[in-house]
């Protein structure tokens, strides 16, 4: 590349070459250093600050450059994405603005010839590249300006005083622009913006409803439309039609739209994805009917992934007088200069490239589109199964097969006809799966589309990312092999909501919060007992309780995710559980948090009442402590209390007095002797300390087993077998005793039986004497110790 630049005859050109190439090489590379030390300190560098007098070299400001564009705050998966195909064409694009800034120093005469060229060639190779013959074009910076360029020359050409007079003209006889209502939010409102037209000049045509695509224009209904205006003293001035919309990818009927707008003498201008389709060998009836309309909007940047490239409107119009008039064309050769970059990267790529990149994004669409045919739950909303540029597609789980592959499902999801707060809840899952497909396979481009009818989609448009993205068939694949694992966790999430929302409301303690909004098991919330507490410190508890009840389920060895739900429009004080598989144990899982609630209510209890307690506690002890010491006065003596004296009469005769130790009981609150304590100890006997709680129902689990998990059939066996502790065997052992004796009141045996059964009743004896023997032992070793602390003592 460097020794063609220097062949170059203009040095200028070599130089702007060999600095663009430096520059790009410095800002795609994302050196490690720079993001430790923002992620360590705070960069002074990111605050405004005054422009320095001396100036900055050109590395120091591509080094700022490049610090703002891989910001931390960026995803930088989704940025190595973006970056990492922008490749030599992009470099072209990027090369096109520079020589722009360096052609317009030109003189005028060499700018208009270099800016004609430059026009005229870039058109006519669009015009036979999506087959529009004798057309002109228009390259702007945002794509909706061709539209609004397009309706001001239509404004002057049906009104031929409005040079003069202005709205005046439209006051007089208001025009009126169709616009689908499957169109891009906003673009009706925009139009009338611009051109300063009240927002009544805006019709809405809605879509089918009955026969043909929900996405189409309805025709019908738009004839009887343009009827009525008309009858009105109104004039139809403009349609704007979809070939590709921009939720669903379908097309409009373009032919009869056409002959619609033939008839009433109406503007026809086609917008979409699908018109990149025009550039294959095959094309569609529906799409190839857009080559008769009188303008069409491409945007070739994001088709061919060319950053930075203009959007361009071909259109058909004789009057240069009016073109000019409403900006579609321009005397200042500046303004011809926006074709620049596309004229360069068009060049790069040649014709077979072009095609090949629009090839390969609907080859990559009809692979997802077939894979998806074949998968249960599975929902695909495209116009044409043989050649759909654009697939939309939605977990749907009312389709009559589902009875068949859930097992003891709940019958409000096995139906065909879904309320609306069913169909709320797929689309909240159908959001989650979009989120979940975009996080795994970030170079498949799929995003989540809201439709009308359909509700909340998955969308797969590679003519809009793949060539920005470097989407590939194995990326595609790996997209369906993760859809594939999703499914099954979507249909066990529905199938198990019911019942932790029935399991809930049996539990004490536990209300069950509906959110439709949340994509996951459900939402709980543990109930705080107020006893007569205002509502403000209410409130405090419960949500002190249940971010307490949340570290600690998030501290289980479980496969499930529990949270506080979403930042904005969760609920309060809730306990948000999220995605389940088919092996979970809905009871152990509701039973489970309640039952840590209530631990968790308990502590919060003892602990409010503790210093109450202890101050009661101190008091207690305080005056027994006095007791104590009158009653040891009396038993001692007034003369053992004498200094010297006491000393003498202590030696020659010692006083015994027995150690009477107190102990504070915390959960009563009470002070309790100590003497029960030393007995137990000296005689192995005293009061049994109170058990541990447990729940009420145990499950054994294996070893690696998490919570909340059933058990499956072939692990059960293992479980009943292989898990037997020591007290299991002892239990067993005194059964096998009891069988015994019971055989031998009852009569003879047989004498093989009776030798068998001699030598269970054997073997248990032993047993028993040696647990009596290990505990007499132990009751010996613990006397002695007892004698020992007195003699020392």
């Amino acid at each position: 590349m460097e020794s063609s630049l220097e062949k170059m005859v203009d040095p200028t050109l070599a130089e702007m070459g060999k600095n663009l190439n430096e520059a790009m090489m410095m800002l795609e590379d994302n050196p490690r250093k720079i993001e430790e030390e923002n992620e360590k300190k705070y960069v002074r560098n990111d605050i405004p600050g005054p422009l320095q007098g001396s100036g900055q070299d050109m590395v120091c400001i591509l080094q700022l450059v490049q610090n703002l564009m891989h910001g931390e705050e960026e995803d930088e998966s989704s940025q190595s994405y973006r970056l990492q195909n922008v490749g030599e064409q992009g470099h072209m694009a990027l090369l096109g603005h520079s020589l722009a800034a360096y052609i317009s120093v030109l003189n005028r005469e060499r700018l208009r010839n270099l800016t004609t060229r430059i026009l005229s060639d870039t058109t006519l190779w669009l015009c036979r590249l999506f087959r529009y013959e004798n057309g002109s074009a228009y390259y702007h910076e945002d794509d909706r300006e061709g539209l609004l360029k397009v309706c001001r020359l239509v404004i002057h050409s049906c009104y031929e005083d409005y040079t003069v007079e202005g709205f005046n003209v439209l006051y007089n006889k208001q025009p009126v622009i169709y616009i689908s209502s499957a169109a891009r939010t906003g673009l009706g409102q925009t139009l009338c913006n611009q051109l300063g037209l009240p927002l009544s000049c805006m019709c809405r045509v809605p879509c089918n409803t009955m026969f043909g695509s929900q996405h189409q224009m309805d025709v019908a209904l738009l004839d009887r439309l343009i009827k009525d205006d008309i009858n009105s003293g109104k004039l139809p001035l403009l349609l704007v039609a979809n070939a590709g919309t921009p939720g669903a990818g379908h097309t409009d009927k373009l032919g009869r739209l056409k002959e619609l707008c033939e008839q009433y003498n109406m503007w026809l201008h086609v917008e979409g994805v699908n018109l990149a389709t025009l550039a294959l060998g095959y094309v569609s009836s529906s799409v190839l009917a857009a080559t008769k309309c009188d303008s069409m909007t491409l945007t070739l940047g994001s088709w061919l992934g060319l950053p930075a490239v203009p959007a361009v409107t071909l259109y058909r119009h004789e009057d240069p007088s009016l073109s000019l008039a409403a900006g579609l064309t321009s005397s200042q050769p500046v303004e011809k200069l926006r074709a620049l970059p596309l004229w360069l990267s068009l060049q790069y790529l040649g014709h077979d490239g072009i095609v090949e990149r629009i090839k390969h994004a609907s080859q990559l669409s009809q692979r997802l589109l077939e894979n998806l045919k074949n998968m249960d739950f599975i929902k695909t909303s495209v116009e044409d199964e043989l050649s759909s540029p654009v697939v939309v597609f939605k977990f749907s789980p009312e389709l009559p097969n589902i009875d068949q592959m859930l097992h003891a499902g709940p019958a409000s999801i096995i139906q065909h006809s879904i309320t609306s707060n069913e169909r709320h809840i797929c689309d909240t899952f159908n959001q989650w799966l979009g989120e979940q497909l975009a996080q795994l396979v970030p170079a498949s481009g799929v995003d989540v589309v809201e439709l009308e009818d359909e509700g909340t989609c998955v969308r797969f448009s590679p003519l809009m990312t793949s060539a920005v993205l470097g989407t590939e068939v194995q990326d595609v694949d790996q997209l369906v092999d993760c859809l594939k694992m999703k499914i099954p966790i979507l249909i066990c999430t529905l199938q198990l909501r019911e019942e932790f929302e029935q399991e809930v409301k049996r539990t004490v303690g536990l209300s069950y919060i509906e959110d439709l909004s949340w994509a996951g098991l459900g939402v709980v919330r543990y109930e705080y007992n107020s006893d007569g507490k205002n509502d403000d410190k209410q409130e405090k508890e419960a949500e002190k309780i249940n971010t307490g009840l949340l570290k600690k389920l998030n501290e289980l060895e479980s496969d499930l995710t529990f949270s506080l739900g979403p930042e904005f429009g969760g609920e309060k004080n809730c306990v948000y559980i999220g995605m389940v598989t088919e092996d979970l144990d809905v009871s152990e899982l509701v039973e489970t948090i309640a039952a840590t609630g209530r631990e968790i209510e308990e502590n919060s209890r003892l602990l409010e009442n503790m210093t109450e307690v202890v101050r009661k506690g101190i008091q207690e002890a305080q005056v027994q402590l006095q007791k104590a010491n009158e009653e040891r006065l009396l038993e001692e003596g007034l003369l053992r209390q004498i200094p010297v004296v006491g000393s003498v009469l202590n030696w020659f005769s010692p006083f015994q007095a027995s150690p009477k130790g107190r102990t504070f009981n915390l959960t009563a609150g009470s002070l309790e002797s100590t003497e029960p304590t030393y007995v137990s100890k000296a005689q192995g006997t005293g009061t049994t300390p109170p058990p541990t709680p447990t729940p009420n129902r145990i499950k054994q689990r294996l070893p690696g087993q998490k919570l909340f998990k059933r058990s499956l059939r072939s692990s059960d066996g293992f479980s009943e077998t292989s898990s037997v502790s020591h007290t299991d065997d002892l239990e067993k052992m005194e059964q096998r005793s009891h069988s015994v004796s019971t055989v031998q009141e009852q009569g003879p045996v047989e004498p093989e039986k009776a030798e068998q059964q001699n030598e269970i009743a054997q073997v248990t004896n032993d047993k028993t004497e040696d647990l009596q023997s290990d505990k007499s032992q132990q009751s010996r070793n613990d006397c002695t110790k007892v004698e020992e602390q007195e003699s020392l003592r």
